[in-house]
């Protein structure tokens, strides 16, 4: 019988009060035992998934799968390693020459996760020396680019061009700096203020990368996205995404001149390190990519839905701040009384996420809902009478009250 020595780290792990509260309550990590879009069945359940990234609806698409199994009897299941260690694959290649082109970009790299394209914008293109400033709502991704980068990092207020100005103008002038903010903010739903922040950048010469992982697919000419949308594609030195919203798939993208992209090859240990995107993953985000641009019925359904579970939420009085795009929070200010919104939300057949203090500010805990091109009117409505019976358990009065 050996005796266990204390472990300072292991013990902090094994009575952290936050996993043994999701443990308790059980809000995250549950099991979906089937999908077929919205339609999911949890533990033989059959609910409504209202929180999913699919906005388009495409990872069922008839295209979508055969490109898919069409790469995987071609190519194989993976690549198995790396681009620099095993070559990049033609597949790779003509996802990128697509994507760039579409994009409005010379050149573009792909990631076998958003996460690793969004760290590998950042943590080499600045370093130690530079000045980085965030918009503190920026993606758990760019912030770890952020900190890995060891530039120095400036918080400016979420979406506050006067305080970015502010910020850049107490700034050594001589000193290399970039910007970095979320073309959509997906806990808020915001769309980033990228002509004035594109203005300010160019002012005090400072790179401008955006994570437009929310917007790119729905937003701009064929869903090319938030740049394109608010006409500043040239202006932004990088944009980063990801394939797991619109594109049904796996993997990231990260599109900029020619330069910027080889430079960010030679440097970032994201690119050189990781395994490359495998064969289906690439073929059905480049499928995807060629269904929203011959079958733009797919967005207007998704705008359809986002105005009508808009006017329902607006008739329930709910705060959902006014989001323009499809992700819609539904702020609640309470821990407590969130997590009765979500279980209530539970009982009634709806799947959506709590998102709680310290992920986000205190007071602004709030349900992460979301609403796709897959949904019914009628599920809609259903999810509305949700909200009033979720609502009244969780003593959430009206924002107008």
């Amino acid at each position: 019988m050996f005796s266990r020595k204390s472990k300072p780290i292991i013990e902090r792990c094994e009575s952290d009060v936050n996993t043994r509260l999701r443990l308790k309550y059980a809000p995250y990590y549950r099991v979906v035992d089937s999908a077929d879009g919205v339609n999911i069945v949890v533990e033989g359940r059959p609910m409504v998934m209202m929180s999913t990234n699919e906005y388009l609806g495409l990872a069922r698409h008839p295209k979508v799968v055969a490109a898919a199994k069409r790469a995987l009897d071609q190519w194989g299941s993976s690549a198995c390693g790396s681009r620099l260690a095993n070559g990049s694959r033609a597949y790779h290649v003509e996802l990128e020459e697509t994507l760039a082109a579409f994009l409005g970009k010379e050149a573009c790299h792909v990631t076998a996760a958003g996460y690793l394209a969004c760290m590998c914008s950042l943590s080499s293109l600045v370093q130690r020396g530079d000045v980085l400033l965030v918009d503190p709502s920026i993606h758990s991704s760019l912030w770890d680019g952020a900190l890995l980068s060891g530039a120095k990092i400036e918080r400016f207020a979420h979406e506050d061009m006067d305080s970015l100005a502010k910020t850049l103008d107490h700034l050594d002038p001589k000193q290399a700096k970039a910007i970095a903010v979320d073309g959509v903010y997906s806990m808020e739903g915001h769309v980033a203020s990228l002509p004035r922040l594109c203005e300010l950048a160019e002012q005090h010469h400072a790179a401008v990368v955006v994570d437009d992982a929310h917007g790119f697919g729905i937003l701009g000419r064929d869903g090319r996205g938030v740049c394109d949308q608010l006409g500043v594609t040239e202006r932004v030195d990088l944009i980063a995404g990801s394939f797991s919203k619109s594109l049904a798939s796996t993997g990231g993208f990260v599109a900029g001149s020619k330069s910027l992209i080889e430079y960010l090859r030679s440097s970032s240990r994201q690119i050189i390190f990781s395994a490359a995107i495998s064969p289906a993953a690439a073929a059905s985000a480049l499928a995807a990519l060629h269904v929203i641009q011959e079958e733009p019925q797919h967005r207007e359904r998704l705008w359809a839905n986002h105005r009508h579970l808009c006017g329902i939420l607006d008739n329930l009085g709910l705060d959902y701040w006014q989001s323009q795009t499809p992700a819609l929070p539904i702020v609640v200010g309470d821990k407590e009384k969130c997590y009765w919104m979500w279980k209530a939300l539970w009982d009634e057949g709806f799947f959506t996420v709590m998102s709680i203090a310290p992920g986000v500010p205190p007071g602004k805990d709030m349900i992460r809902s979301a609403v796709t091109s897959l949904h019914t009117k009628e599920q809609l409505d259903r999810f509305g009478e949700a909200l009033k019976i979720a609502m009244k358990k969780a003593g959430l009065k009206p924002k107008s009250a």
